[in-house]
């Protein structure tokens, strides 16, 4: 029996990629994005040529009732309640704290915090009323352990994520809903790559595997995290990175 996946922001990038693995894997998947449509209508387009299951909705996920609107679409469309949820939709504010506006700092929290919560809160209850063991896997981020300089927002929102995969975890555990989290490390994908003309070379330099990683490399322990093989794996951090934060900044 084919079960539902949620995979939020999942029109471009990393999210479109997961869509695809998804699908691969045997899930109908319904996806969330914000912006132009065309991307999801491409990605619709390119599932549904290939026999898979897919459906996409404009939402913004720190927006309550963009995102309740979602859930009853999707579990229409799928009739019966989500079994995977994947909180990948984020966005980045370039600024030192000293230059970051009050809506420069709101705009990320809302959209990358508050949005996982929205849509952990909303598959969640569905969930529970639905009697599903399902699976929620959050994407973080190496800030949710480091620093990233003139990404104050941001690394405040990923470290939140980390603390907040734990409490979920440890709440939704006795409904049998398992809570992970992603942490990638240098992932080349369009928008990383706007942020230096050599961004892959400057990571690839210091990453003990010796490459930047793809969005590819993502795909597997995600569907690792929402599968049986990780029925007895809660509240933990995997760190997808060529090993990129776990060596010390040695002088």
């Amino acid at each position: 029996m084919a079960k539902l996946a949620v995979i939020t922001g999942g029109s471009i990038g990393i999210g479109r990629t997961l869509v695809s693995a998804f699908v691969e894997a045997g899930y109908a998947v319904a996806f969330t994005y914000v912006g132009d449509d065309a991307p999801a209508k491409a990605l619709a387009t390119e599932v549904e040529g290939a026999g898979g299951k897919v459906f996409g909705l404009a939402c913004d996920a720190g927006k309550l009732s963009d995102v309740k609107n979602f859930y009853e679409e999707a579990c229409r469309w799928f009739d019966d309640a989500p079994d995977v949820l994947v909180n990948n939709v984020g966005i980045q504010t370039w600024a030192s704290l000293l230059e970051l506006s009050e809506d420069g700092w709101d705009d990320v929290i809302r959209t990358n915090l508050k949005g996982c919560f929205l849509n952990t809160q909303e598959a969640a209850r569905r969930m529970v009323e639905a009697g599903k063991r399902g699976a929620i896997v959050n994407i973080g981020s190496g800030c949710n352990k480091l620093a990233f300089p003139r990404l104050v927002s941001y690394t405040a929102s990923k470290g939140g994520i980390e603390q907040f995969t734990k409490v979920s975890a440890v709440e939704l555990g006795p409904h049998g809903i398992r809570v992970n989290c992603i942490a990638p490390g240098a992932i080349l994908n369009e928008r990383t790559a706007m942020e230096a003309e050599d961004y892959a070379e400057i990571w690839s330099k210091i990453t003990p595997l010796g490459r930047v990683g793809t969005a590819e490399d993502l795909s597997g322990p995600t569907l690792f995290l929402v599968s049986d093989a990780a029925r007895f794996v809660t509240g933990q951090t995997i760190w997808v990175d060529g090993g990129v934060f776990s060596q010390a900044n040695w002088p």
